[in-house]
């Protein structure tokens, strides 16, 4: 065996769960090795909002998303890629979601949330991209930093690159065992594997994946070509619907009534998963989702009319100079129901990471760290 075929850490899979356990292992000293059955990152972390979102995560894993926000402001002008970290502003238009946000602001206090309620006015001053009318109010969060995820995950690839990660391209890891794996038929020996190949990881481990309870998600996004003369929107956006999809305000008391006026009103809401987020990259592009079709298998199609409902609905909230579509796509990522990921040695040596339920951009680097500390 020549030393070439040998790698202290051999990571499978150059998402952004896979680049955050290279970046913790590097920073320990180890030589690392990330194997991809593609030439680039093209699952899920690149077809997201870039959303780095502390204020969606609950208490447990809030350290997790906080951490990773200071990793990645380190990382990007280390790396060369645009970040922004001007906040979020969640929107209310209804009495129902005022009493949500407010109570989720008395339960947040102390656990490192950086929260302020803003008035319709105040509202205005941070974002020119919010539709006043009927604006009751909005709950600023300071926390929440934009990412464009397709060019951070190729500068990060880069820069990992030139600090000493290898990496090797378009070979398909096909077995693994204790310190031995297969990568486009080539034997490689390791000390220490880490799987975080996202929804593919039942490939490798297919008991294990089941066992797990694992599942998919489809999701369906869009973004807007550049904003005229450089408009910018501020803080990234959302309506009430996106209070009924994040854990952080799972424990509000009238939680339940605003999604029984979601449910009675806007039934879609539920069948596909949908609410509603707007953040804007450093091109000037506007990126709006999302939907979520939960399941194993997911047919192949864009579904129009999930489109035309999250636009609909995103015209209760936002304004903006050009709101045409440039782009229509989607994704799939890998959810544990009722976890926030799923961390398990699938074989001595050989750790599954996984399961990040659609905030990769927001845990990666907080939990690697802690993983690897």
């Amino acid at each position: 065996m020549n030393s070439s075929s040998h790698t202290e850490v051999a990571i499978v899979g150059s998402g952004i769960v896979g680049l955050a356990m290279a970046l913790a292992h590097h920073r320990k000293g180890r030589s690392v090795t990330v194997f991809d059955r593609s030439h680039r990152p093209l699952g899920a972390t690149i077809r997201n909002f870039g959303m780095v979102w502390p204020v969606g995560q609950p208490a447990a894993t809030l350290p997790y998303a906080l951490r990773s926000r200071e990793i990645w402001a380190e990382l990007a002008p280390l790396a060369g890629f645009w970040a922004e970290g001007k906040g979020s502003l969640q929107l209310a238009y209804h009495d129902d979601e005022v009493a949500v946000l407010q109570e989720f602001m008395q339960l947040a206090q102390g656990q490192g949330y950086q929260l302020l309620w803003l008035n319709p006015t105040q509202i205005l001053e941070q974002s020119p991209a919010t539709r006043q009318d009927g604006l009751l109010g909005g709950l600023f969060s300071a926390t929440e930093m934009i990412v464009d995820p397709r060019e951070a995950a190729t500068r990060l690839v880069i820069w990992l690159e030139s600090q000493g990660v290898r990496f090797v391209w378009g070979k398909a890891v096909t077995a693994v065992e204790p310190g031995r794996l297969l990568a486009g038929g080539q034997e490689w020996t390791f000390v220490q594997a880490e799987i975080a190949s996202g929804a593919d990881f039942e490939g490798l481990f297919p008991d294990l994946h089941e066992r797990s309870g694992m599942t998919k998600v489809k999701l369906q996004m869009m973004r807007t070509a550049p904003q005229p003369e450089n408009w910018r929107m501020g803080p990234a956006l959302c309506g009430g619907l996106t209070l009924t999809h994040y854990g952080s305000f799972a424990k509000c008391p009238s939680l339940p009534q605003l999604r029984a006026r979601f449910e009675a009103t806007m039934p879609w809401m539920n069948t596909w998963g949908i609410h509603v987020m707007m953040s804007q990259n450093g091109s000037g592009e506007l990126v709006i989702g999302d939907s979520h079709e939960y399941g194993n298998d997911h047919d192949p199609f864009l579904k129009e009319e999930i489109n035309t409902w999250i636009l609909d609905y995103l015209g209760s909230f936002v304004q903006a100079p050009d709101l045409r579509i440039a782009e229509r796509w989607s994704g799939v990522y890998a959810k544990l129901p009722g976890k926030s990921f799923f961390v398990e040695e699938a074989l001595p040596g050989v750790r599954v990471v996984n399961g990040l339920s659609g905030a990769g951009m927001t845990l990666s680097f907080g939990l690697a760290e802690a993983l690897i500390r």
